[in-house]
């Protein structure tokens, strides 16, 4: 799918570094993921790479550079949550404030509705105000806050989830 100059294509080993790159940045310096150590890219294909052919990830390409990936998720490994997904985006540094995270949102729902998925659900750290306003800015609502559920950089963690019917 294109839109202006922004285009998403499904992930394949030739994005592995540039979307490796995108999301260490974020392990190292931020708190945007409670993950706390560098991925390696074995290690990081389990992140990126789904048996499960409704689940699947995207690389976000701006004038054909990588700015970023979306992905699919299942939110729970219970036949009850099957029209249930998780949705997950992260941008490069630079490509912030552009509205490339609301281009991604828009796309991955199109992406979900086909596959079958009702609700979509976002995990995010509570301290994270510019992911949690591009949800909210998306239609998202705040479902819950779990306080202090998670430890990094020596400060405990808040943890909000945002939901969103789509289908």
């Amino acid at each position: 799918m294109r839109t202006d100059t922004v285009s998403f294509e499904e992930i394949g080993e030739e994005h592995l570094d540039a979307v490796l790159g995108i999301y260490n940045h974020y392990v190292l310096n931020t708190t945007a993921t409670f993950h706390a150590h560098a991925f390696g890219r074995d290690e990081f294909r389990e992140l990126v790479f789904f048996d499960n052919p409704r689940y699947r990830t995207y690389v976000i390409k701006e004038a054909g550079i990588i700015c970023g990936y979306v992905l699919l998720t299942q939110h729970k490994k219970r036949e009850a949550y099957d029209e249930t997904a998780e949705v997950t985006v992260y941008l490069a540094p630079g490509s912030v404030g552009k509205g490339l995270g609301s281009r991604a949102l828009q796309f991955i729902e199109q992406v979900a509705v086909e596959r079958g998925i009702h609700v979509l659900v976002a995990t995010i750290c509570g301290e994270n105000a510019r992911s949690i306003g591009l949800f909210e800015k998306n239609g998202y609502d705040k479902c819950a806050h779990y306080r202090e559920v998670g430890r990094k950089f020596g400060q405990r963690l808040d943890v909000v989830a945002y939901q969103k019917i789509i289908g």
